[in-house]
């Protein structure tokens, strides 16, 4: 008996009792790895595939960012662009989610492991919360790829076979919607300038996607601008004011370019406008070649790129909730107020902090991959460099056009930053949510700012 109870502790002692963030990372990195294999196989691509261009565009579609070193419509068959769009799916809705469903199909009560899992992930705090926004994520995305598709496909059926114009749809939709970015077509969708449908119809897909289920959620129970959360409020008018300045700022500085919007009528500019004015906030897809727009335009375009979307969202970035709580916070200092106030609510200092700590992260992210890319490449422009260290970094997928022209080791180094912007903000979402407060109280220090 003796014997038996010891051998049983022995077992338990040596089974593998990993963190949620590393939990986290090998779910990720193991869609990557068995997206790699299957885009590799003979009946996946057309041509020649190198395992890096296959890892490549694997590691792209799982952290939906879009980023391609090769012509997806031309070098992938029906098959790997079909695996493509399951890994856009498989990313966007997030390991977690199809993790915590399994685990609820197979029993009503998941261990308390997964519970933190759960919580942390989706940002809830009980249990019973957090299943049921799992729930919605799933049915609010296939609720709004299906309105998608079906509205693409009467879009391409006038110009492509019904089967055609139905994969075209459902996988636009799929990567639209998740902020995927990937594109069937060599030019992504400069051909559709023109064509008013299908390109509000994208662009709707990812500006919903990259909203925020929870906001979504609350739109859906309370659809009052009063009733609304602070949280729902803050978010919503926020995106709406990036969304209104870098529409009038990339239309006003792109309007005289007669390699972008010049040659367009004014219909045709006001539409291209608003597709790259909203399309950096995750959503790789591009109406115009960004190699052509003028460097103030592109800086605005990095700046959208590194704020994102809302949290809980298909999008990527710091988020748009962390950058108004920095940007609220340094206006609450210049005004000398004692706290930080929105809508006639408090931030608590805790979260002022998190906004802190996901900027810096981010930005030290950016730096370090900018600086590595700057050593293996030396024949590329320094701009062009920064904007694809931004994109991958905050998963956002677009490009200058040197994506395909990097080394190996360059691309490495796309990968990381794609894998850690992806895994980034869950990660540290865990260790914030689980702070380790000290009895100790340590004198103040004057410490010169500024």
């Amino acid at each position: 008996m003796k014997f038996y109870r010891k051998k049983l502790l022995n077992k338990k002692s040596n089974s593998i009792n990993l963190s949620p963030p590393s939990l986290l990372a090998l779910g990720f990195l193991s869609f990557i790895v068995l997206g790699t294999i299957l885009l590799k196989l003979p009946f996946s691509h057309e041509g020649d595939l190198t395992w890096i261009q296959a890892m490549f565009t694997a590691t792209s579609a799982v952290t939906i960012t879009g980023l391609s070193v090769v012509n997806v419509g031309e070098a992938y068959t029906t098959v790997g662009q079909f695996i493509i769009m399951l890994l856009i799916q498989c990313g966007g809705l997030g390991f977690m989610t199809f993790a915590i469903l399994a685990a609820m199909s197979l029993s009503p009560k998941i261990g308390l492991k997964q519970q933190v899992m759960a919580q942390e992930t989706i940002g809830q705090t009980s249990l019973a919360r957090a299943t049921f926004t799992v729930k919605a994520v799933l049915l609010y995305s296939l609720f709004f790829e299906a309105i998608g598709t079906a509205i693409l496909t009467l879009a391409w059926m006038q110009e492509y076979p019904f089967l055609d114009a139905l994969f075209f749809a459902a996988f636009y939709s799929i990567s639209a919607f998740n902020n995927g970015g990937f594109s069937l077509f060599p030019n992504s969708l400069m051909s559709f300038s023109d064509q008013y449908l299908i390109t509000f119809t994208i662009s709707l897909l990812y500006i919903i996607g990259g909203i925020g289920f929870v906001v979504l959620m609350d739109i859906k129970r309370n659809f009052s601008w009063k009733k609304l959360s602070t949280n729902s409020k803050l978010i919503l008018s926020t995106i709406a004011g990036l969304n209104l300045f870098a529409f009038i700022v990339i239309w006003s500085i792109e309007a005289s370019n007669p390699l972008t919007l010049a040659p367009m009528s004014i219909g045709d500019q006001a539409l291209n406008a608003w597709f790259h004015a909203t399309v950096p906030r995750s959503s790789g897809f591009n109406s115009l070649e960004m190699s052509n727009m003028r460097d103030p335009a592109t800086l605005v375009t990095m700046l959208l790129m590194f704020i994102g979307g809302g949290s809980l969202s298909t999008a990527g970035g710091i988020k748009v909730g962390t950058f108004i709580i920095v940007v609220l916070s340094v206006i609450t200092f210049l005004r000398r107020s004692d706290e930080v106030t929105v809508f006639k609510h408090s931030i608590p200092a805790s979260a002022t902090y998190k906004a802190l700590a996901v900027i810096s992260i981010t930005s030290m992210l950016i730096f370090l991959g900018f600086f590595i890319l700057l050593i293996l490449e030396p024949n590329h422009r320094f701009i062009d460099l920064l904007f694809e260290a931004v994109s991958a970094a905050c998963t956002v997928g677009l490009s200058r056009g040197v994506t395909s022209e990097l080394h190996a080791s360059s691309l490495f180094m796309l990968m990381l930053l794609m894998f850690a912007g992806r895994l980034g903000p869950l990660t540290l979402a865990y260790l914030i949510a689980t702070p380790k407060k000290s009895r100790l109280s340590h004198p103040n220090a004057e410490i010169q700012v500024g």
